[in-house]
């Protein structure tokens, strides 16, 4: 019987996914990692500024305690996300991004039940902005979904960031 060998999208899923075990938010788990030239040059996960606490340590997510829902007011959020986390880390160790792919795995908090993991505009931004190529995202119903960051920029220059139809919450 020969094995069914995975493609290079869900091999670099899969590592987003296990990234993604280190978050620290009691809403959602979410890991990234950023690929170029097929190597992994850096990854993230949702997780507090580095040296301050996390959700986890205080016991709370802020945003529940304050019924924020979810997709809203991220900047009272103690989590850097983990696009956002995947783009310092890289920055950090001098390490260009430009051309790469970043693979995006989100899952409820805890569970191990897939969501849309579409960045947030704040994300998208900066993905665009560190010149990466494609994002590759898991879904609900556990495939993935492909962007082209060209496409973004495109859309954005014909209509406005707040026109964008594919948002996150």
């Amino acid at each position: 019987m020969k094995n069914k060998r995975i493609s290079k999208n869900e091999y670099y899923l899969g590592i987003a996914k296990e990234v993604a075990r280190r978050s620290t938010c009691f809403r959602r788990s979410i890991g990234a990692i950023i690929i170029r030239d097929d190597q992994i040059i850096s990854t993230g996960y949702v997780g507090a500024p580095r040296k301050t606490k996390d959700s986890l340590e205080h016991g709370f997510c802020l945003r529940d305690k304050l019924k924020i829902p979810h997709g809203q007011r991220y900047e009272l959020c103690r989590s850097v996300h983990a696009e956002q986390n995947a783009i310092i880390n890289a920055a950090r160790a001098g390490v260009s991004l430009l051309g790469g792919d970043i693979y995006i795995y989100g899952s409820v908090s805890g569970k191990d039940e897939p969501i849309d993991a579409i960045p947030c505009y704040i994300c998208k931004k900066m993905i665009i902005n560190a010149g990466l190529n494609r994002v590759i995202c898991s879904t609900k119903d556990g495939k993935m979904k492909i962007f082209r960051v060209a496409d973004w920029i495109k859309d954005w220059q014909q209509g406005d960031i707040l026109d964008d139809s594919q948002q996150y919450g």
